[in-house]
């Protein structure tokens, strides 16, 4: 028999050669296969007709709803009263003291100046909208029903029933109906932000309010006029910054107890779990089993089952985000109990120590950053998850957003909320990389 043959070692530059042509043809195959990846995901998901179901003219209303409010300017038509409400709210209603400029009233004849040449007259006769480009349109009641004039034919913007008319331009809206007309004027900003038309400092400029405050007569005779700014601010009927305050603290209240409570549950728990600490196999596997089980279901699932349990409310929360994060806790705590030094346990044990003084002078030391950067990590995390949750047991900002994004309404309050989530995310940031470096580095 011949001797077998042996292919010769490949030298250095051709097993570089060799692995270039490997992640070359890797490099061409990768691209292609994240472009059919992508083609049965667009054809999966129907991107085409989710883009024809696209409602960009409503998408574009409620972002410019986000930094914007209107003025509704209201007449009974059979009493003839004019009213000027903010976001069309009784709690908005305007003194006629502090009706806008752009509203004049004159001999029974109100005229709303929209800008750019649309003007508004409400008369006794009915109403009147000059529309710059199309003409006047002239609506009156005949009857029981509604008479109007207008250049024909009639354009998308103006619909037009026996019982009602509504005219939308670019200006605003105007609606006509036998019992009352309504003009809509949009405007950026968020107004009564700060104190409604019954507050006596609705009406005063900052420096005047900072002049009350500091050297002015009391509006109210009961409270000096800084603590009066600060009630009628968070009294505020329209924006309920008591409320809202009262739910960011709700909020914060369900990430600390959660997080912690998990904690406090799963330390004890993962020196069971862990390989060096517990040497009895079955009691660490099922342990294991379950802190996969408690984080392999989602937190929100959690969250439904025990508001059904217990019904709804922050507590409930509390304990959702407790039993998600014990899970979790329980994982990382026990893989962090089997990577420390066996040499302090050690001298501990031929010190005579028991297990409970090793574990406290010889175990937790060690670990103790480690856990507390994890827990404070969570917590950062659980803040922003405390708003979803809220929002399904019925507690927290979550709950005021929910109730906000319902009523279609009031989107300028959905996006204070998210401002104030961010505020407080942010917050919690910062507070615990403080308390990382105090605790953790000693700095």
């Amino acid at each position: 028999m011949s001797p077998a043959v042996t292919a010769p070692p490949l030298s250095v530059q051709d097993r570089v050669l060799r692995r270039f042509r490997r992640a070359r043809r890797l490099a061409f195959a990768v691209p292609l296969l994240v472009l059919a990846y992508l083609s049965y995901a667009a054809f999966a998901f129907d991107l085409g007709g989710l883009a024809g179901r696209a409602r960009l003219d409503n998408a574009a209303v409620l972002a410019g709803d986000f930094v914007s409010y209107k003025t509704h300017v209201l007449r009974d038509n059979r009493s003839g009263e004019v009213s000027v409400l903010v976001e069309g709210e009784a709690k908005g209603r305007l003194p006629a003291g502090q009706w806008p400029d752009w509203l004049r009233q004159s001999g029974g004849v109100t005229t709303i100046d929209l800008g750019d040449g649309h003007l508004v007259t409400y008369h006794e006769g009915g109403a009147q909208y000059q529309i710059p480009g199309y003409g006047l349109v002239s609506i009156a009641p005949e009857g029981n029903r509604l008479k109007l004039t207008a250049p024909q034919p009639l354009p998308d913007r103006i619909n037009a029933g026996d019982a009602r008319i509504t005219v939308t331009t670019e200006a605003g809206r105007f609606v006509y109906t036998r019992a009352k007309v309504e003009t809509f004027y949009y405007q950026p900003g968020w107004p009564l932000f700060f104190f409604t038309p019954d507050s006596p400092f609705s009406a005063m400029s900052w420096a005047e309010i900072g002049g009350a405050v500091l050297w002015g007569e009391r509006v109210d005779p009961s409270l000096p006029n800084l603590l009066a700014v600060g009630r009628d601010f968070l009294n505020n009927q329209m924006w309920r910054h008591s409320a809202t305050l009262w739910a960011i603290s709700e909020t914060l209240l369900m990430a600390f107890l959660g997080t912690f409570g998990a904690a406090l549950v799963a330390l004890p728990l993962s020196f069971l779990a862990a390989r060096n600490m517990m040497p009895f196999a079955p009691l660490r596997f099922g342990l294991r089993r379950v802190f996969d089980f408690i984080r392999g279901v989602d937190g929100l699932i959690w969250t439904i089952v025990l508001a059904r349990a217990f019904g709804p409310g922050p507590m409930t929360g509390a304990l959702a985000i407790l039993l998600t994060d014990s899970g979790s806790f329980g994982k990382l705590f026990s893989e962090a109990l089997e990577n420390i030094d066996e040499k302090q346990v050690e001298g501990l044990r031929s010190t005579g120590a028991g297990r409970l003084q090793q574990a406290r002078f010889g175990v937790l030391p060690q670990v103790m950053p480690v856990l507390l950067s994890q827990v404070l990590y969570f917590l950062e995390s659980n803040t922003r998850s405390a708003t979803v949750i809220g929002a399904i047991v019925g507690g927290g900002i979550g709950l005021l957003m929910t109730q906000a994004i319902q009523t279609q309404r009031d989107w300028e309050d959905v996006a204070w909320y998210m401002v104030l989530i961010v505020l407080m995310v942010m917050a919690m940031d910062s507070l615990s990389g403080l308390i990382r470096r105090k605790l953790i580095r000693g700095a």
